[in-house]
C-alpha cells in the first residue's frame, strides 16, 4: 500500500556551497565545470597524436619532441587546468638551473624503453578537488639536481620483465632532501574567476635556485587547414594611474572571449607561438619566427631572440627567478578571469584572495 505522506521540502539553508554549485551546474544556471583539471600530464607518445604509417606512436612523437612540436588533438602540462574543450590551457614550467631542458611536462618511458612498458618516472600527487573543481590542490616534487633523463632510460631498457623497475628515487636525486615541494592551488571566486596560488618549499639544507614559469597558451587549432582563426595573447599595459603590483596578460579567443591573467609582483613576461620548431626537428624552415620551445631556449640558453619582443603570441609565461633558502616557503599568486568578471585591479590580490 502506497503511503500518502509527502516528502519533506528541501531546506535550502542546509545545502552546502558546493552542493549549490552542483545544483546550478545540473540546471545550467552556472557553468561551474567549464574549467577543471582536464589537462593531461603527457600527450607525447599517444595514439591520439600518431600519424605514423606503422602505428609506432612512441617513436613517432617521443618525449624529446614534445617541447618543440605542436600537438593537434590535446595538450599536456604540470598541475594544469583548461576549459572542457581544451582551447585555453594553463600549467606550470620549472627549471632548477641544472636540468638540460625546461620542465614543462612529466617524463616517462615509452613502451619499448621500460621493462614493464609505458611508465611515468615522476612524483606528483592530486591532493584535493571538489566535484565542481571550485577548489583543487596538487603537489609536484622537483629535484634540485639535474633530472636523470638518460639514466632512467639506460637502466630500465635492458631489464628483464621479471625484474623490478629502476625508479626516480633510485637515482639519488632526492638524497638529503635536496628537492622542492611545489604546491599548486586553484580556487574559483566565480564561474569565470579562478585564483591560483603556487607555493614552493625548499626541503634541502642549502639555498637553491628555481625558475618558476606559470604558462598560459592556446591549443593549436589553426595550423591544420580548416580556417580556424588564430587567437592571441598580449601584454596589457596598465593605466597610467594604476600602481598595482602585478603584470597583466590579455587573451582574445573567438569563442571564449576576452580574458585576463594577473601575475603578482613584477615578473618578466615572455611570449611566443605554439608552433612546431620545424628547423630543429626536421631541418626545414619554420613558418613562424617564434616557436613552441622558445622559453626553453630563453631561460636555459639565454637566447633573447627566441621570444617575441612585441609581447604577443599564442603562448605566454610569467618568469619568476627565485632563490629559496633552506626550509623557506615562497608563494606566487595569479588570477585568471573573463573580462566580464575581472576584479578591481587594486583588489586582485587583496584580502579577499585568501578568503576565497
Amino acid at each position: 500500500m502506497m503511503s500518502d505522506k509527502q516528502p519533506p521540502e528541501s531546506n535550502s539553508s542546509l545545502i552546502t556551497a558546493e552542493e549549490r554549485r552542483l545544483q546550478d551546474s545540473r540546471e545550467h544556471v552556472a557553468y561551474w565545470k567549464r574549467w577543471g583539471p582536464y589537462l593531461s600530464e603527457r600527450a607525447w607518445g599517444t595514439v591520439r597524436e600518431d600519424y605514423s604509417a606503422d602505428g609506432s606512436a612512441w617513436e613517432y612523437f617521443p618525449h624529446d619532441h614534445a617541447r618543440s612540436r605542436a600537438y593537434r588533438w590535446n595538450e599536456d602540462g604540470i598541475a594544469g587546468i583548461c576549459d572542457r574543450h581544451q582551447q585555453i590551457c594553463f600549467a606550470l614550467a620549472l627549471w632548477n638551473g641544472r636540468d638540460p631542458i625546461l620542465k614543462e611536462r612529466v617524463f616517462g618511458l615509452g613502451g619499448t624503453e621500460g621493462n614493464h612498458g609505458e611508465d611515468v618516472k615522476e612524483y606528483y600527487f592530486y591532493l584535493d578537488s571538489t566535484p565542481t573543481h571550485s577548489y583543487m590542490k596538487y603537489l609536484y616534487k622537483y629535484p634540485q639536481a639535474a633530472f636523470p633523463y638518460e639514466k632512467l632510460i639506460e637502466e630500465n631498457r635492458p631489464q628483464d620483465k621479471d625484474k623490478t623497475e629502476y625508479e626516480l628515487l633510485d637515482t639519488g636525486v632526492f638524497d638529503e632532501d635536496r628537492y622542492f615541494d611545489v604546491f599548486v592551488e586553484y580556487a574559483k571566486a566565480d564561474v569565470e574567476d579562478i585564483l591560483i596560488r603556487i607555493t614552493v618549499v625548499n626541503r634541502g639544507s642549502e639555498a637553491a635556485e628555481l625558475h618558476l614559469l606559470p604558462t598560459i597558451w592556446f591549443r593549436n587549432r589553426w595550423s591544420w587547414g580548416y580556417g580556424v582563426p588564430r587567437p592571441e595573447l598580449r601584454q596589457m599595459v596598465k593605466q597610467g594611474d594604476d600602481e598595482s603590483d602585478f603584470a597583466l596578460i590579455e587573451l582574445e579567443h573567438e569563442s571564449l572571449g576576452r580574458r585576463l591573467l594577473y601575475c603578482e609582483g613584477a615578473p618578466e613576461l615572455l611570449f611566443t607561438e605554439n608552433e612546431t620548431n620545424n628547423f630543429k626537428l626536421f631541418g626545414v624552415a619554420n613558418e613562424q619566427p617564434f616557436v613552441k620551445d622558445a622559453f626553453h631556449e630563453y631561460v636555459i640558453h639565454g637566447s633573447r631572440e627566441a621570444v617575441n619582443s612585441e609581447q604577443r603570441g599564442t603562448k605566454a609565461a610569467a618568469h619568476y627567478d627565485l632563490t629559496v633558502n633552506p626550509g623557506e616557503t615562497i608563494s606566487v599568486r595569479l588570477r585568471f578571469a573573463s573580462a566580464q568578471e575581472t576584479p578591481d585591479s587594486a583588489d586582485a590580490f587583496g584580502a579577499g584572495f585568501d578568503q576565497v
